[in-house]
């Protein structure tokens, strides 16, 4: 009997947390189109990417927007030109290698200079809608790394 009752708590407890995710993923103010999921290789969780200006020779900026469900991060990574991040809806994080997350709120704007290792991504339990402008698209766009640790994600490195 005493196994039967927690395996009920467990699973009222999962879907708690799965309805509070759906609620938050449902609450944000979409601007652009869902997009392309992110590959697992660069992405932890769930990241969608709808590009909005592709890389040229007549701009040499590239733009888009990325949603991150609730949970979601990128990798480490850095961009040649740097990258400066417009947050449009949610709360997340971004850190650069070295020093303390810093939470990101919607009317934030981030900048991360050239050759910058960094992260960004969601909180746990609020998506983020962020736009990405890369710059000097002629110097490269992007250098992918090892996936955020769990400490570092959560503020503790």
């Amino acid at each position: 009997m005493t196994a039967l009752v927690l395996c009920s708590l467990l699973i009222t407890g999962c879907q708690e947390q799965a309805d509070r995710q759906a609620t938050a993923a449902a609450d944000m103010q979409t601007i652009f189109p869902k997009g392309e999921k992110g590959s697992s290789e660069y992405f932890t969780g769930n990241a969608y990417n709808h590009g909005l200006v592709p890389a040229d020779s007549t701009y040499a900026t590239l733009v888009g927007n990325v949603y991150f469900e609730p949970g979601a991060s990128s990798n480490w990574h850095r961009h040649p030109a740097g990258q400066i991040l417009i947050i449009t809806d949610g709360m997340g994080y971004h850190q650069i290698k070295g020093q303390a997350r810093q939470t990101m709120r919607k009317g934030d704007v981030i900048q991360c200079p050239p050759n910058t290792v960094h992260w960004h991504g969601a909180s746990p339990d609020t998506g983020l809608q962020q736009l990405y402008i890369i710059p000097n698209t002629e110097k490269g766009i992007v250098e992918w790394m090892e996936p955020v640790a769990d400490e570092a994600y959560h503020g503790a490195g």
